[in-house]
Parts: C-alpha cells; sequence; structure tokens
C-alpha cells in the first residue's frame, strides 16, 4: 500500500467521526485529528505511522504482541498513546477500532454515545 493511500484510509476512519477535524498539530505540517479540539490521533510527518491515544494497558498489550505494527512513540508514548506503522501490512478494521477508542477516550460523551457499543 502507497503512502498516499495510507494517509486516505487514516482520513477516512477519523473524519467518520461524529464531529471530527482534520487540522495539523503544532507546526507540523503532517494531519492531525480532533474532536471538539481535543487530539485523538496524528500522522508523522513522513506518513509513514499514526499515532492515536489508548486506555490503560493498551500500549503495552499492542507493543509485546506485535513490535512490527506497534511502537511507542516519542514525546506522546509516556502517556499511553501508540504509534502504527503505515508501512508495513496492517489490520485496517483493527486500526479503525483502535482509532474509535482513542476518539472515546477524548470526545465529550454525547458524542463517543454516537458510535453505539
Amino acid at each position: 500500500m502507497s503512502d498516499d493511500e495510507a494517509a486516505s484510509l487514516v482520513r477516512e476512519i477519523c473524519m467518520g467521526l461524529p464531529e471530527a477535524v482534520e487540522k495539523p498539530f503544532g507546526g507540523h505540517t503532517a494531519p492531525s485529528y480532533r474532536v471538539r479540539d481535543k487530539l485523538f490521533a496524528m500522522t508523522s510527518e513522513d506518513g509513514r505511522s499514526l499515532t492515536f491515544k489508548a486506555g490503560p494497558g493498551v500500549q503495552e498489550a499492542l507493543v509485546s504482541s506485535d513490535p512490527g505494527r506497534f511502537f511507542v512513540p516519542a514525546y506522546v508514548g509516556r502517556n499511553g498513546w501508540v504509534g502504527a506503522r503505515l508501512d508495513v501490512a496492517q489490520d485496517w478494521d483493527e486500526i479503525a477500532g483502535l482509532v474509535e477508542d482513542s476518539y472515546r477516550l477524548v470526545a465529550p460523551r454525547r458524542l463517543a454515545a454516537l458510535l453505539g457499543d
């Protein structure tokens, strides 16, 4: 899968969530995704990774089970965020679920409830 195809899939997943908006993070030009100005996903400048918020224990479980696909990202990794490599084969249904979980962690309850269980 090309970098552009991966970026398109990430955008489709993120922008499909209620009230999600795309805008750069800080001085970066790479897309990041927010709900009510709270960050739930961001891509790297080179487009080869996606970083998302995760609940307790998720980072350790993903990274230890498949370090070829998942990693602890710099800066935000200490806060439980997870990195997913987009330049390797990924299970896009799993990525979508992880991004939805990240969204639920930061979205207002009313918006998160729109996703169902």
